[in-house]
């Protein structure tokens, strides 16, 4: 051993410092997956003891929103479902109640109409839904992104208002008017659905609007869990693939013309 740590030091003093910066990236890549290890390996919490009975989910009707549901239904929670379409969300209702012991609520809420009259009636509702249940856990997922790939002089107007409205206003409404009785009861989680287009590369050309907004939950989810981590709150940016496409197994891919103003909610 010590023969080895002499021949080292007979090295160049660049070979030295090159060996000694390899060291320490190895260190941390093997602590950094005994970390996952650790948590593949340990007991799942339970998130009603842990959080509460209740979970908020918006866009639970397919998708990531939809699979969020189940899962949470499967371990025990109590669900209130929020999205635009009546007979989806009561479609959605209706399998966990067959097959899982939880209550479910629906609130429609068409979250494009956010800062909109319309808008305000439905966080009300909302608010008024959420009041006196033991809501521990929110999940944004829901949100929208073009339907293809295009210049942004291309999008309409009403399309990227609209994105906007879904993936940054919406997402904070609903957050703020859950926070409260988390801070109250001292604790939560809060799940952000993000996106790889904000964080895992450095641009993403031709879905620029999109890729801006879901920066927006990023940055959002960061500065939320430094401001209610003394409250007891988790808060959570969950990363899925850079495509926008990727959750949209039933929508075409082929480029629309410049008119097509559609957009999908998530």
């Amino acid at each position: 051993m010590m023969g080895g740590a002499d021949t080292l030091l007979r090295q160049e003093p660049w070979f030295v410092s090159l060996a000694v910066l390899g060291a320490l990236y190895t260190a941390a890549v093997v602590l950094r997956l005994l970390s996952h290890l650790a948590l593949l390996l340990r007991r799942p919490r339970d998130l009603r003891r842990r959080y509460g009975a209740w979970a908020v989910v918006t866009g639970p009707t397919s998708g990531i929103g939809q699979s969020m549901a189940l899962e949470l239904a499967r371990l025990g929670l109590n669900l209130v479902l929020v999205g635009r379409d009546p007979a989806k969300l009561q479609d959605i209702s209706e399998t966990i109640s067959k097959t899982r012991s939880v209550q479910t609520k629906t609130v429609v809420f068409d979250l494009a109409l956010v800062a909109t009259p319309r808008g305000d009636e439905a966080v009300r509702r909302l608010r008024e839904a959420v009041e006196g249940l033991d809501v521990g856990v929110l999940v944004n997922n829901a949100g929208v992104a073009k339907p293809c790939a295009l210049y942004l002089h291309e999008v309409d107007v009403e399309a990227w208002v609209r994105m906007m409205r879904v993936n940054l206003c919406a997402l904070t409404e609903v957050t703020a008017a859950v926070l409260p009785g988390m801070v109250q009861r001292g604790r939560g989680a809060v799940v952000n659905i993000g996106s790889g287009s904000s964080e895992a590369i450095p641009s993403f050309p031709l879905y620029t609007i999109y890729a801006a907004s879901k920066r927006y939950v990023a940055q959002f989810s960061r500065s939320l869990y430094v401001e209610y981590r003394s409250k007891g709150i988790d808060v959570q940016c969950q990363v899925q693939s850079a495509d926008p496409a990727c959750d949209r197994p039933h929508r075409p891919r082929e480029r629309k013309k410049k008119t097509d103003s559609s957009i999908h909610s998530q």
